[in-house]
């Protein structure tokens, strides 16, 4: 359980949401900070948490513009402990990942958070998959990622008697976990740390002031301003943005350069019915495909039982746009102006109109699915939930695929750190992400 600070009166909303208080003022709540995060979702989280942790004499704050924590990628995401199987051996990602899956595993064990360690089979269906699927166990082997192996079409069928395949990877270290919940219990570590949380807060300016925060008898000690659209301030001595989607923007309140730009992209799963849930018992992937941009439809098993088939993934209208319908001028108008959409879009036009296809027509979609489940029939399925990725898009239509860090110019940047991209699996790695960008703070900053 932690409070959240927000707007006008006191409420309880149960055991795994945070207790709201509101009117900060009438609280007599400072407003003065050593040091202020800006974003509340799974990264934000982690690294508070992290942060505090490591410095429990200094004051925290962390700003959330919803009214609660880990609304958007967070919670809307597949739910996957990824084991680092893909990533270029050496990378960030690649470590990151693999120390993160270890982190989480610990972290929900210490906790008691559930989770399942349900394995993975990234199964090959065609004899040409066959030297990408060697050439993928062998980047996991450099990973170090636990228990990997190549299994044949008995072994295949001994794991998931539905599924047909001639090869496949087996990781039984991947698992499946409620990353909202794993989120929020960061929100509770870190305000149990002494940590302020305040939600609705919707940061549009970041700024130095050259005046001390009225009644202050500490001088310039806080000389930043982190105001939102209400007219609220906040004030501060650092500032950690981690905005997901948002990321770029808070970057450019700053002065910082508009690239990378956040692109939003929807993936629509689809729901196998219950009755059919027998077809699945872990996490079925199709060998990945280099010359596509995502990675394909999969079978996830959930948490609550349920088991997701999907997603593609195609441009959204909207930055939060979760429906196939919602829209925002904005967001639309960045997206489809920024050259490096528009040079995606050209590489991987059919890839483009494919996968906006499938998501039209179902039956599509289940005939990809079909290839590693055949018993599976479209009367199995039914439309579900959708989450929106903030893919990160140089000008020259290039995925970028690594951590971007970015301060602000003038005054503001010596104290403003903007976390511009943290790739998936930033849900798998947080922990890892959070000891990372923390030790950048550090690096950065004199706590």
């Amino acid at each position: 359980m932690f409070r959240i600070l927000s707007g006008a009166s006191f409420r309880a909303v149960g055991s795994a949401q945070p207790k709201l208080l509101k009117d900060i003022a009438a609280r007599h709540l400072h407003s003065t900070y050593d040091v202020a995060i800006v974003g509340a979702g799974i990264v934000g989280l982690a690294t508070a948490r992290e942060l505090i942790l490591r410095h429990p004499t200094l004051s925290f704050i962390l700003l959330e513009k919803e009214k609660e924590l880990s609304l958007h990628q967070s919670g809307h995401n597949s739910g996957v402990i990824h084991s680092g199987i893909y990533y270029t051996p050496g990378s960030l990602k690649a470590r990151l990942c693999v120390r993160g899956a270890t982190l989480a595993y610990e972290y929900c064990e210490k906790k008691g958070l559930p989770y399942k360690r349900c394995g993975k089979l990234i199964v090959a269906v065609e004899q040409e998959e066959i030297p990408r699927l060697k050439a993928l166990y062998e980047r996991g082997m450099k990973n170090n990622v636990r228990d990997l192996g190549i299994i044949d079409a008995k072994g295949i069928r001994e794991r998931e008697p539905y599924c047909r395949g001639i090869m496949a990877l087996d990781s039984p270290y991947t698992g499946i976990v409620d990353w909202r919940m794993v989120a929020l219990r960061y929100g509770t570590d870190f305000e149990e740390a002494g940590g302020t949380i305040v939600t609705e807060y919707e940061v549009n300016d970041i700024s130095v002031v050259k005046e001390s925060p009225a009644g202050s008898s500490e001088g310039m000690k806080y000389p930043i301003a982190i105001r939102d659209k209400k007219g609220k301030e906040v004030r501060c001595r650092y500032v950690l943005t981690c905005g997901g989607l948002y990321s770029d923007r808070l970057s450019q309140i700053s002065g910082c350069s508009p690239e990378p730009q956040i692109v939003p992209f929807r993936g629509d799963y689809l729901v196998l019915k219950p009755e059919k849930h027998y077809l699945v018992k872990g996490n079925i992937y199709p060998v990945p495909d280099p010359r596509f941009p995502f990675l394909g439809v999969h079978f996830t098993p959930r948490m609550d039982g349920s088991i997701w088939l999907g997603p593609n993934a195609v441009l959204a209208f909207k930055r939060e746009g979760y429906k196939v319908y919602d829209f925002n001028a904005r967001d639309f108008a960045d997206a489809l102006s920024f050259r490096g959409l528009q040079r995606l879009v050209l590489k991987n036009i059919t890839y483009g109109i494919g996968e906006m296809y499938r998501g039209i027509f179902i039956g599509e979609q289940v005939k990809i699915l079909q290839k590693y489940i055949p018993e599976l029939s479209q009367s199995d399925v039914l439309r579900g939930p959708a989450g929106v990725r903030a893919q990160a898009l140089d000008r020259d239509g290039n995925l970028v695929d690594d951590f971007v860090f970015d301060g602000g110019v003038g005054d503001v940047g010596s104290r403003v750190l903007h976390v511009r991209n943290a790739p998936s699996p930033a849900a798998t790695s947080s922990l890892a992400i959070a000891e990372m960008i923390a030790d950048e703070v550090e690096n950065r900053f004199s706590l």
